[in-house]
């Protein structure tokens, strides 16, 4: 969903004090986008635990990795500054946001805590694609796209490695580790589209988007639904009974619902899809807690491929 971020004055105010002493160097004193002698571990602070977990798999021991929103039950549209957080953000040596709207909060946040020097990684910018499409509104999902993912991954491995020279072939091993099990979903998509391109499919937000793109799906939601749900406004009766049609007429053959945002609308529209035998494929736009990335990805083309083979 798209909702403006509102950043509590007295917290921002309070969060900036108390890092009036704080300076964009580590405990060592090395500058954050320099390499440092001091054998502490880099510290990485990413805006999600999906790329919290992506900088775990290349850095392993090298790195202390902090999350923001770190489990399904925050929003990153409605994250409040935290002067934890933010003190974090201070000492960060790398800072991984997806960028696109999606997570201003990191921008907002480090431009408080006045670290310049920390190397700023941003998915959006390294994908390479158009944020301002003609047709339509950019996805920021990216973390559903692997060709992006796979270049932020590579670029993770180039910032490691400038701030952490000594231990560059660890990372690269890491990140090459880390290619292959990206190349092995990207492999899956490519047998699924093999067997189900063509087909059609609804969304409740385009979080999945990438994912059934990539397999070849054809989302036949009316737009104006989607980006009803996404900007959390209402959705107009014309507009959900169109929604609902897809169901009763047969005309997808698999619902990714979005379960971290549910309402009347959506919930009409789930009640819809299971009435009419529509298999639905729960997914999420965090990582859920206790899972690693390549496995959950692993998990929502299964759930895909299941159900599509029904």
């Amino acid at each position: 969903m798209k909702r403006t971020l509102l950043l509590p004055a007295a917290l921002l105010v309070s969060a900036t004090l108390a890092l009036a002493g704080c300076s964009a160097t580590d405990a060592a004193g090395s500058s954050a986008g320099e390499p440092s002698t001091s054998g502490d571990p880099i510290s990485v602070v990413a805006s999600t635990n999906v790329y919290g977990d992506i900088a775990k798999q290349l850095g392993g021991d090298h790195v202390k990795v902090v999350s923001i929103i770190d489990n399904p039950d925050k929003d990153p549209h409605e994250y409040q500054a935290d002067p934890r957080n933010q003190l974090e953000l201070s000492k960060a040596r790398i800072v991984i946001m997806n960028g696109a709207g999606y997570d201003d909060f990191m921008t907002t946040m480090l431009s408080a805590a006045k670290n310049d020097k920390a190397s700023v990684l941003n998915a959006a910018d390294i994908s390479g694609y158009d944020q301002n499409p003609s047709k339509g509104e950019f996805n920021e999902h990216l973390w559903y796209d692997f060709p992006t993912v796979h270049k932020v991954a590579d670029r993770l491995v180039a910032a490691l490695a400038k701030a952490d020279p000594a231990d560059k072939a660890a990372f690269q091993k890491n990140g090459a580790a880390f290619s292959a099990k990206l190349d092995a979903l990207t492999t899956t998509e490519a047998d699924l589209k093999a067997k189900d391109a063509g087909k059609g499919a609804a969304i409740t937000e385009p979080v999945p988007l990438y994912m059934l793109d990539a397999i070849g799906l054809v989302n036949r939601t009316p737009e104006k639904f989607s980006e009803a749900i996404e900007n959390d406004s209402d959705v107009a009766p014309s507009v959900l009974r169109d929604t609902l049609a897809l169901f009763s007429g047969k005309k997808v053959a698999v619902l990714a619902y979005n379960e971290q945002t549910t309402g009347p609308q959506t919930e009409a529209v789930l009640k819809a899809a299971k009435s009419a035998g529509i298999p639905v494929v729960p997914v999420t736009e965090t990582m859920p807690t206790g899972d690693h990335y390549v496995g959950w990805m692993t998990a929502n083309l299964k759930a895909i491929g299941d159900a599509l083979a029904r």
